[in-house]
């Protein structure tokens, strides 16, 4: 393989300026590719650039800043930079979860598109060598008056639950929402949780040389080439035509996979694996060589394809679902085949380690590609790109706000409108039970499943809300952490750590990159603050349509734990009689709130601070009140405030409740304003009046606003709703919406 090499380019394109413009390429970076290589890359090289320099997966314009997010804690195995993260959860046993988005290709090809992100963040967490246990996800659609949306999120819906279902893994919680913003470009990020031996987690780094790399899993095909390129650009009026570049996927193949590769990895067969995701056959390749100092050597006759007179360039960079690359141990190529047999696998040995550290690529006997490995990835671009922070908004006081209805009628309005209504249309296409270790299904703060036998369990929820984080990227970031933490607290798990999915617009433009730098910065403090590192993550930018970028959506996926969960608590009023209590201090903070804009049809104003000091203290206090059982219920209040919370506690119970209020402030921003760092919990009498005078020796808020007990909710005289209307309105809308019933 040395000396003059033949490149055959008689059958390849000529490399020009429009063909390099057309890779996503830059004039400036196809110069420095020129200047690494030293000559004219052959087009499939060209393509092999393309797809490892491109945003989604080389972070140019984003690792500069991920830098100062806190990654690591004690209970850190693994941090970002490997398929997921790993945390140690006690008694040998490991967290393994990440979160990932397929935006572009769901608004293209919903069902597809949904159901390739949620195959794809599955093998992310299996490659580790973890059995899958839970989904999540976070969807962002468009208004419901827009001619797409209920198309999307039909397509989207059912590709989650298809691939979810089949694949056998219960998808256990999640969040969806509506926003003109999106009607371009929604998002679809999805989570993906798994349990593994703490001492046997499987990695990426390649190691010895000539070892034998392997592919495994479904055959090669032409769907998915330059998926991660159309994921690192912005939606234009042609995007349609990149259906080719959307994925198709095979739950049940995946599940064979699955099975093969933990069969496999405890065979000790397997030296390094790693998921065929973004860009295909080329990152898994390049990534496992690079990360163990060593050369790859790939022959492409011996890859398995499904469409014949498939070229180099696009076995490449196809990304055609459910395939694994993996480099064996010496002498165990006959155990490996054996089980690939077993479970009726394609499999070929398609290459080798070397130790020359590069990335060589042969077909029909000729060089397709010949490139420095190391440099493939450590010299693609780094942007430090120019931002501007957006202006800090003004603070909307409540006595400015003056109440259009009263708060009967808002509350029900809130309740029913399409971001506050109950998302049980959604996720009871999910199979949220297979495996039968959940224990708190959707519908709650967090979900929560067994591990194993128990008692021991886990957390899970998902979080951000963009209209904060639009009006103070900083504060909404910081918040969507805090959200993630309460919601944890609530359930009586030890929040751990998290993942994100960092969705923006185009970074190139600097008040794009400014909501960008502001986020990053926000979650950083309240990850510090919290003790609540990121060990995994996504970034996903340029979604953007013509008619502007997305609000920006930095999701957060927490993992909590629970040493018992025989002693968690859900939202609903359990029985009557008990007191209600409000922890945490409540001012009437209205702007941004569900409340000033659906029904002040208003959005402005900074969004509620965060006081993360407070946060932690208050939420170290709940989770102990929940753990020792002297609370029956608990809630945190986020969006719509102190009225939401206590009917979303009223309809899960089919209870209702009489509050005993008088409130030193308007009453419409008391019951709706989005103060934070606040609880609703439940406790029979005499807990209660010890759990107030516990959380004023704390130094916290802490008053009893009411009883359980009746058929209505009672906010004050003359002011009561029936929870037979409250059940109805908070579960009508999607239903209706989606049956076409129901205006938008």
């Amino acid at each position: 393989m040395t000396g003059a090499l033949d490149y055959m380019m008689t059958e390849e394109p000529a490399i020009t300026p429009q063909l390099v413009a057309g890779h996503g390429l830059k004039p400036d970076e196809y110069q420095r590719i020129l200047n690494l290589i030293g000559r004219t890359p052959t087009f499939t090289e060209l393509g092999i650039f393309s797809a490892m320099w491109n945003e989604h997966c080389s972070y140019k314009s984003s690792r500069i800043h991920l830098r100062k997010l806190p990654t690591k804690a004690p209970w850190v195995i693994q941090g970002p930079g490997e398929n997921a993260g790993v945390i140690d959860i006690g008694d040998g046993l490991a967290c393994v979860f990440k979160m990932e988005s397929h935006n572009h290709p769901s608004f293209i090809e919903p069902f597809q598109g949904a159901a390739t992100g949620v195959g794809g963040i599955l093998r992310d967490v299996f490659t580790m060598g973890a059995r899958p246990v839970a989904c999540l996800d976070l969807l962002r659609f468009g208004a419901p008056e827009h001619p797409l949306t209920r198309h999307l999120v039909s397509g989207v819906v059912a590709g989650i639950g298809s691939y979810g279902n089949s694949f056998g893994v219960p998808t256990v919680g999640g969040s969806t929402r509506f926003d003109r913003r999106y009607d371009g470009n929604i998002l679809v990020n999805a989570m993906a949780v798994g349990i593994a031996a703490k001492d046997a987690i499987f990695y990426a780094k390649a190691s010895g040389v000539g070892n034998p790399i392997v592919y495994l899993g479904s055959k090669t095909g032409r769907d998915g080439i330059h998926g991660a390129t159309m994921a690192s650009t912005a939606f234009d009026e042609a995007s349609q035509a990149k259906r080719r570049a959307v994925q198709i996927g095979d739950p049940f193949a995946e599940k064979l996979l699955l099975e093969a590769c933990l069969e496999l990895m405890n065979s000790g067969a397997v030296v390094a694996i790693q998921d065929m995701g973004a860009a295909g056959l080329t990152s898994s390749a390049a990534e496992m060589g690079a990360k163990g100092n060593l050369g790859v050597l790939l022959d492409l006759d011996a890859v398995p394809c499904r469409e014949p007179g498939m070229t180099a360039y696009e076995m490449l960079l196809s990304e055609s679902q459910e395939r694994m690359l993996m480099v064996l141990a010496p002498g165990k190529q006959e155990t490996a085949t054996s089980i690939f047999r077993k479970w009726g696998l394609d499999f070929a040995i398609i290459g080798k380690t070397t130790d020359d550290l590069r990335f060589k690529v042969l077909h029909k006997g000729a060089i397709k590609a010949d490139l420095p490995i190391k440099e493939l990835g450590d010299q693609a671009p780094l942007y430090d790109r120019p931002f501007v922070r957006a202006a800090k908004p003004a603070v909307v006081r409540a006595e400015d706000v003056p109440p259009p209805v009263g708060p009967a009628a808002a509350l029900l309005r809130l309740i029913g409108s399409a971001n506050l209504s109950s998302k049980r249309w959604i996720y009871e296409q999910y199979d949220h039970l297979i495996l039968s270790n959940t224990v708190q299904p959707p519908g709650g703060d967090a979900a929560v499943i067994r591990i194993g036998e128990g008692p021991k369990g886990l957390a899970l929820t998902t979080d951000v809300n963009e209209h904060y984080c639009g009006a103070d990227p900083y504060e909404g970031a910081k918040q969507a952490v805090a959200e993630a933490w309460r919601n944890l607290s609530a359930v009586g798990a030890t929040p751990l750590a998290l993942t994100d999915n960092l969705n923006f617009g185009n970074p190139e433009k600097p008040e794009i990159m400014g909501e960008f730098v502001g986020a990053v910065e926000g979650l950083a403090e309240a990850c510090r603050a919290l003790d609540f590192p990121i060990v995994s993550g996504n970034v996903s930018l340029y979604n953007e349509s013509p008619d502007g970028a997305i609000l920006p959506t930095p999701a957060v996926g927490g993992v909590g734990l629970l040493d018992d969960v025989g002693k968690t608590v859900t939202i609903a009023f359990k029985k009557p009689g008990q007191a209600i209590l409000l922890i945490g201090e409540t001012s009437g903070w209205l702007g941004q709130s569900a409340y000033l804009r659906e029904i002040c049809g208003r959005q402005d104003g900074a969004p509620p601070p965060v006081d993360l000091d407070l946060e932690r203290r208050i939420g170290d206090f709940v989770r102990s009140r929940v753990r020792d059982q002297a609370v029956s219920a608990a809630h945190d209040l986020s969006e719509g405030g102190l009225a939401v919370a206590l009917a979303e506690m009223a309809i899960a119970g089919g209870l209702g409740a009489t509050l005993a209020i008088a409130p030193s402030m308007p009453l419409h921003a008391f019951l709706f304003g989005e103060d934070q760092a606040r609880y609703l919990l439940t406790a029979a009498p005499d807990a209660a009046e010890a759990i107030r005078e516990a959380a004023h020796a704390a130094g916290f808020d802490c008053a009893i606003i009411g009883w359980t007990g009746g058929d209505a909710l009672t906010i004050s005289d003359g002011i009561a709703i029936l929870i037979e209307e409250l059940q109805r309105r908070y579960g009508s809308f999607l239903p209706g919406y989606m049956r076409g019933e129901v205006a938008a």
